[in-house]
């Protein structure tokens, strides 16, 4: 069975592997396809399922093939950005209350478990209060900033919110000095995102305008003695980010087949020696614009 982890002050466990459902929407994954892909991670343990308001149809395809399974994980959806309802500004207080409600048809739910602000400025945190009167009405059980660096501290430094998603994976350690330790300190959950470095390993030629592109050159310089063995590098990226003082750690696919042997990845024993030397080489190599992904 896959491992669980008391995910910080809310009082649930989750499975250190979530869902994210971001390629489900961005490549254009069939309905049927979906409904395979979440049944199986379902099936397998997987009790978390990440998305966002602005993953294209994300939300809606995940509404439709799982709906009927609702007891059986935590929802995560976002609001910030409006696609869709572009009669709002993003971050307008009226578009984040109808990007709630509208996530809430979508994912034929009458409550989320986590809405997180998506990816704001530290200026913008007070956009929060919607969320919180989202959570004093019943859309939603907590609330979250989804973020990187100092806007992500500052986010702690609130109060205000019960988890915090942030990059962590092997080409981007930031997180782990600056933000990982306040939000264990405020008793957060913690939800990795990008746990496997959008796989930029993959590309033998930088992939310039693609989703990987700010990993690839990191990579090339950090040279991870395993980078060259696709299944070695995954699980070393995968047990690396797993090895933090994380909760779930977030990975999408759009190919039903790749749940279980995500599943097993993340249920092998970590490797203590690799994740030191993966440390080590960063201070060593690491420049200072190294920073986290937004």
């Amino acid at each position: 069975m896959i491992e669980r982890r008391a995910f910080g002050k809310t009082g649930v466990e989750v499975s250190v592997l979530g869902f994210g459902g971001s390629e489900i929407g961005f490549l254009d994954a069939p309905q049927e396809a979906v409904d395979r892909i979440l049944g199986a991670a379902l099936d397998q343990g997987i009790n978390v399922i990440d998305t966002a308001e602005c993953y294209r149809d994300s939300e809606a395809k995940i509404g439709k093939a799982i709906a009927h399974r609702r007891v059986e994980y935590f929802l995560f959806t976002k609001c910030g950005h409006n696609p869709g309802l572009e009669e709002f500004e993003d971050w307008d207080p009226r578009l984040l209350e109808a990007s709630i409600d509208r996530s809430l048809r979508l994912l034929q739910t009458d409550c989320v478990d986590l809405v997180q602000l998506h990816t704001c400025s530290a200026d913008l945190l007070a956009q929060g209060d919607v969320l919180r009167r989202a959570r004093e009405a019943g859309k939603t059980r907590w609330i979250g900033f989804s973020g990187d660096g100092e806007d992500a501290v500052a986010a702690i430094r609130t109060g205000a919110f019960d988890t915090l998603q942030t990059s962590v994976n092997f080409a981007d350690q930031q997180c782990i000095d600056l933000t990982l330790p306040l939000a264990k300190e405020a008793g957060l959950g913690v939800i990795a995102k990008r746990p496997v470095a959008n796989a930029a390993w993959r590309y033998a030629e930088e992939p310039v305008g693609m989703y990987a592109h700010v990993y690839w050159q990191p990579l090339q310089e950090l040279q991870y003695p395993f980078l060259n063995d696709p299944v070695e590098a995954f699980r070393a990226a995968l047990q690396f980010t797993l090895a933090q003082d994380v909760h779930t750690a977030i990975v999408g696919t759009q190919n039903p087949e790749r749940i279980s042997s995500n599943v097993a990845e993340s249920s092998r024993p970590i490797d203590q020696v690799r994740i030191a030397g993966i440390r080590a080489r960063w201070a060593e190599i690491a420049r200072p614009d190294w920073v986290g992904q937004t």
